[in-house]
């Protein structure tokens, strides 16, 4: 199945609030959304906020402080150094052009989904400034957990 997803383009150029195009290669997308750059403290804000995002309903992060995280989802401690950007890019994007049987929700998609929170009908959970600061967060993230 990855080898039909190879090469996915997708041209439509993003009205706001829309997907960005993008390219994915093999198992990432190597070009930031929109040509962007991504801030890691932003990322992390995201990826900490439990109305937006809500990583840690299944993931858990190397944040001490941070309380009731998920263990459905892998650890996200060390992520940085098991995955490229353009990896973390696509998983956030839409896992599911990765692996079809992923649980893990698409952040950065708008077809094809069902029982969708009111808020984001008709736009991405993340806009695409927010998956490159999600993807720069994540990125530094190169230590596992002590």
């Amino acid at each position: 199945m990855r080898a039909a997803l190879a090469v996915l383009t997708l041209l439509a150029a993003p009205a706001a609030g829309q997907v960005a195009p993008f390219v994915m290669t093999e198992d990432a997308i190597e070009a930031p959304l929109n040509g962007l750059r991504g801030d890691r403290a932003r990322g992390e804000a995201v990826v900490r906020n439990r109305e937006t995002a809500n990583c840690l309903i299944c993931h858990s992060i190397p944040v001490p402080a941070e309380r009731f995280m998920g263990e459905v989802g892998p650890p996200l401690a060390g992520v940085g150094a098991r995955l490229t950007p353009g990896q973390i890019r696509l998983r956030v994007v839409d896992p599911t052009l990765w692996n079809p049987d992923a649980v893990m929700p698409p952040y950065h998609r708008v077809e094809g989904l069902v029982r969708v929170d009111p808020r984001f009908r008709g736009r991405p959970a993340l806009s695409a400034q927010e998956v490159e600061d999600v993807v720069a967060y994540l990125s530094a993230l190169e230590n596992p957990e002590p």
